[in-house]
């Protein structure tokens, strides 16, 4: 896969680039950003994947979550795709903001949707997962659009894994939204949760 260097901007002592390349799956051109801390100069670093939601781009998450201080401060990788095909004219593809162009739908769209959502969704994960122990931390904002409207159900991940026993540690945050104000707000939190297990 070639890949064309889109930008490079020094950032917390590393570098935040983004690259685009031909996607054969999708038959369009994509983009991701990877940012580089400091460390990865000369050792080598775990990698943090970030997956954002429908209408974002890669570069949502890396403008606003302010995820490059704590990426350095833990040596680690950040590799923020953008999630969704844009472009492709595909019949309908701009009629609805949840299901067109950017929806984040995509896994696999020769797949039947609802098993390859199935495939991948928490609570579903969660209710046959059988591995090492777990170390869950969510954090969900009180007044997000998304959860009163019942679109978000964190309720059932939790129960599935009090259940399986996978120990979690909920923070339902009052005052904050669905936005990246919120985001912004908790990822260095994020970050040393998963440091603990990356660099470990």
């Amino acid at each position: 896969m070639a890949l064309t260097l889109v930008s490079s901007n020094r950032c917390a002592g590393g570098f935040q680039k983004v690259f685009e390349h031909d996607s054969s799956e999708l038959k369009c051109k994509m983009k991701f950003a990877i940012y580089l801390p400091p460390k990865a100069e000369t050792d080598k670093c775990p990698v943090f994947y970030w997956l954002s939601g429908l209408t974002c781009t890669e570069q949502n998450f890396i403008t606003k979550a302010g995820s490059q201080l704590a990426a350095a401060e833990h040596g680690i990788i950040v590799v923020a795709p953008d999630t969704s095909p844009r472009g492709c004219n595909i019949e309908g593809e701009d009629e609805s903001w949840d299901f067109g162009t950017g929806a984040g739908f995509y896994v696999d769209a020769t797949e039947d949707p609802w098993k390859t959502i199935q495939a991948y969704d928490a609570t579903a994960l969660a209710s046959s997962y059988s591995g090492p122990q777990l170390d869950v931390l969510i954090d969900q904002g009180r007044d997000d659009q998304f959860l009163s409207a019942s679109q978000l159900l964190p309720d059932n991940l939790i129960a599935v894994c009090s259940e399986n026993k996978i120990p979690v540690v909920f923070r339902l945050q009052p005052g904050y939204d669905h936005s990246y104000f919120f985001i912004y707000s908790f990822m260095n939190d994020h970050m040393k949760h998963h440091a603990k297990y990356l660099n470990a």
